[in-house]
Order: C-alpha cells, then sequence, then structure tokens
C-alpha cells in the first residue's frame, strides 16, 4: 500500500503559450513572477491544478488570473514531466497554445504576476524563462510552424479582409524566413484560379474565409472557400527563398457559375 500511495505524491500544473501576431512580428504572452520560485523572472502564464479541476478548466482559470484573457481558444500540444523540472516537487505541466489578434484583447497582471506583456518569440526564446518554459516554448513554436504547412492556421490574426503583402508577413513571421515576393503571389493567384471568377473587381483586398455571392439563373448562394485555396498555394510556396519584390497584387473576387 506504501508503494501505491507514492503515486499519488505528484501534482499537475498547466502552461499557456498564447501567440500574437503584430507589426510583422510574432509574440507570444508572458508573465513576470512576483513570487518564488524563480521571483523576477519572465515565464509563461501558468500555475498549478486544483485536485477537484480538470486541465481545460485550470488552463482557462490561470490565463485569466494570471493574465486577465478570458474566451481564448486553448488548444493541448505536450506534456512536460522531467523529474527536476519544478524545484519544489514532482510537477508534471501540460503546454497549450492559442493564437489571438493582440488588438483585440486587453492584458491585465493580478495574483503573482507582476507585470504582463508581449515579447517577440525570438528574444522571448533567447532569454532565460521560468522552469523549464524555454523548452515549452520551443515545442509550441515548432508545432505552430509544422501546423501552418497544412491547415489554415493564424488566419485569425489577420483583418477580416487583407493584403496578400500581409499574409506574407504573417507566414514569415511564423516560419521564421523570407518568401519570394513573385513566387509567394504567383501561387496564390494562381489557386484562386482568376478564369474560374467571373469579375476581378478594383477592391484592395483578398476576402478571408469565404465569400457569399449570388449565383447566376437560380438565385442560389455559393461560397467559396477562399482560405483553403490559399492554404493550398501556401502548401506549395513555403520554403522558397527570397527574391525580387513583384507588383502589390490585391484583389477581391466574385464567383461565376
Amino acid at each position: 500500500m506504501k508503494e501505491v500511495s507514492n503515486f499519488f505524491k505528484s501534482a499537475f500544473s498547466v502552461d499557456n503559450v498564447i501567440f500574437g501576431f503584430d507589426e510583422s512580428d510574432l509574440k507570444v504572452l508572458l508573465i513576470k513572477r512576483g513570487a518564488d520560485p524563480f521571483k523576477g523572472l519572465w515565464g509563461l502564464p501558468g500555475d498549478l491544478v486544483y485536485p477537484n479541476e480538470g486541465l481545460e478548466t485550470a488552463a482557462n482559470r490561470v490565463l485569466l488570473e494570471l493574465t486577465g484573457l478570458q474566451k481564448v481558444y486553448l488548444e493541448q500540444v505536450h506534456t512536460f514531466g522531467a523529474v527536476d523540472r519544478h524545484p519544489l516537487g514532482r510537477v508534471i505541466t501540460i503546454a497549450y497554445f492559442s493564437l489571438i489578434k493582440i488588438s483585440d484583447f486587453v492584458i491585465t497582471p493580478s495574483s503573482f504576476a507582476q507585470k504582463v506583456s508581449w515579447h517577440s518569440v525570438e528574444k522571448a526564446q533567447a532569454q532565460k524563462l521560468a522552469f523549464d518554459h524555454n523548452d515549452i516554448l520551443t515545442k509550441c513554436v515548432n508545432t505552430l510552424k509544422t501546423r501552418v504547412r497544412y491547415r489554415p492556421v493564424g488566419f485569425e490574426l489577420l483583418p477580416p479582409k487583407f493584403t496578400l503583402t500581409e499574409l506574407q508577413h504573417l507566414y514569415e513571421a511564423i516560419l521564421r524566413t523570407k518568401l519570394d515576393k513573385r513566387n509567394f503571389r504567383k501561387k496564390i493567384l494562381t489557386a484562386l484560379r482568376p478564369d474560374r471568377f467571373s469579375k476581378c473587381s478594383a477592391g484592395n483586398r483578398v476576402a478571408d474565409g469565404t465569400n457569399d455571392n449570388q449565383r447566376k439563373g437560380d438565385g442560389m448562394t455559393t461560397r467559396v472557400s477562399v482560405r483553403l485555396l490559399i492554404v493550398w498555394a501556401l502548401c506549395m510556396t513555403l520554403g522558397a527563398t527570397a527574391g525580387a519584390a513583384g507588383p502589390n497584387l490585391q484583389m477581391h473576387w466574385t464567383k461565376s457559375t
């Protein structure tokens, strides 16, 4: 019985990696710890899980208590369980991450968070963070890099209508690589198949998500998944090297039958 009881001497925590995009730079939300352990160091918004709460509930509670953020979609990424990762005892932590538009949220430090602010991901990785938060941040950054290659990740960081330049800057910030501007635009516009659209208006931006446009004849509405087409084009484009800048093309499409 004594051997079995040893298995119940571990604690659980949650750590939130909140990414935001601002001024062509991918950022992460950090708190400055006002309590031991690691008092005075910057770290991820995280804390212990209460015995009577679930992991997802704890992740949302901790994020709200430390930063003031709420109603943020959190996705579980990885579990970190190194025996010595916490100086006070055995603590297994579950990492969650999210992508948010910085301008849509107000951050407010509270509890043991002395300060809360956005930091460049690259600079955050270069400094010593509390606990094993450098490892957690790196894992989440790599996960994000992988996912943007085959999933429509990051569109929530852009305005409802965005330029191709804004889209390119977002993906360059996430992948930390320069994309050939001419090739990038060519792939995107090829994916949008202008020959299948009855009208290319003089609008300034590409619409996000889906466009509702009236089908000729029967009056039915057709939804064009511009987002998925762009993702397909990005899969064909990512990994390109830097090159000459092309014209600042910006288009809005109206589909025909």
